[in-house]
């Protein structure tokens, strides 16, 4: 019980940045996922970095591999070293916690964890390495009153969805779209509520169906048969654009709208997602929510280089280029103008950007 209601209180006050860059920042290399990073291979005199992964790893061309890819960063251009660890299906807490425990012992500092599901185990292990500074991506601090060494690392989910759904409302044919979430909390109704509100704000009278794959499971981040299935179900019922925030599930929802035909789409989520995709994929992929989990993590990496870590809250909005949206295939090429100008509007506060349904 202590865990649900610390995720919703903290997550909707604290973690209020966007994951990307709009329109004017094209992708670079650093938006294809983490494939760059070979820790084997790294030997610099810089730092000397812990990644311990959330399901999946590196290679769900989402979540981890922009964390990854922010390593890779940060092996080139500050010589850091690097060692990496990944969570499993269904583990217990305290595995979690060994894992960190082990970097720590090894003399890595920092230690980036990847994903919320590390925030109990980084307040249980922090204290043990006062002189270890951790960092946890979309993180939460349990007690409330975060630890002197570590910085919790938060985006604006909602900005960057509320500009893909601008997109998603200006390109449909049926004024019917739809969203897939990978698991029904309040990080991931974030991502919801911007990007019903983006569409909305384009068409009030647009249709959008809204589908969560599990309601509390974390299994719904790695189950392309349920995007998929969530997905068909949509597009069975007159949607032609649907967005996912639902992480390696994600393929899932591709697929899907490679089997509807031509003239739908599918919206990703956290990377450009069409770098990493299918060439059956690829026609179908409108654009993707961009989460920069590789701008923080090189952020964070880069002040314990500096020697003043980062610790607390940090927010990554859209003001700060922490997310934005892709153009990678040219298909909102026709539309970026007036997509960035809603961005504008949210940068100036003109705009406010729900974080719930």
């Amino acid at each position: 019980m202590r865990r649900s209601t610390k995720i919703a209180a903290v997550l909707a006050a604290a973690i209020l940045a966007l994951a990307g860059c709009a329109k004017e920042e094209t992708t670079d290399s650093s938006d294809s996922g983490g494939a760059g990073l070979d820790c084997d291979s790294a030997s610099g005199d810089g730092p000397k970095v812990g990644l311990a992964y959330d399901v999946g790893g590196q290679g769900d061309n989402s979540f981890n591999d922009a964390a990854a890819a922010g390593m890779a960063k940060a092996v080139d251009e500050l010589g850091a070293t690097c060692t990496e660890g990944e969570a499993q299906d269904d583990e217990p807490e305290s595995a979690r916690e060994d894992r960190l425990r082990q970097m720590a012992d090894g003399g890595y500092n920092p230690i980036v964890a990847v994903g919320f599901a590390y925030s109990e185990s980084v307040n249980a292990v922090a204290p043990d390495y006062p002189e270890t500074s951790f960092a946890v991506v979309d993180g939460f601090d349990p007690d409330e009153e975060p630890n002197d060494n570590v910085a919790y690392l938060g985006f604006a989910e909602n900005e960057g969805s509320y500009l893909v759904g601008v997109a998603a409302a200006l390109k449909t044919e049926t004024d019917h779209i739809g969203f897939v979430g990978g698991v029904n909390n309040d990080l991931i109704q974030k991502f919801e509520a911007g990007y019903v509100a983006g569409a909305e704000a384009v068409n009030p009278d647009i249709t959008v169906d809204v589908k969560y794959i599990e309601e509390s499971d974390l299994s719904g981040f790695g189950d392309p048969a349920g995007g998929k299935a969530a997905a068909t179900g949509m597009y069975d019922n007159g949607a032609d654009v649907v967005y996912h925030a639902a992480g390696a599930s994600g393929s899932g929802v591709f697929d899907a709208a490679v089997d509807a035909g031509e003239g739908t789409w599918a919206i990703g989520v956290d990377s450009d997602q069409y770098l990493t995709a299918s060439a059956e994929q690829k026609p179908h992929i409108l654009t993707s929510m961009l989460k920069r989990v590789d701008t923080a993590t090189f952020d964070m990496v880069s002040s314990v280089a500096d020697g003043e870590p980062l610790t607390s809250y940090q927010t990554y909005d859209l003001a700060h280029d922490g997310v934005g949206y892709s153009t990678s295939g040219g298909f909102i090429d026709d539309i970026t103008d007036e997509i960035d100008e809603y961005a504008e509007k949210i940068k100036s506060g003109e705009i406010k950007v729900p974080t719930a349904p």
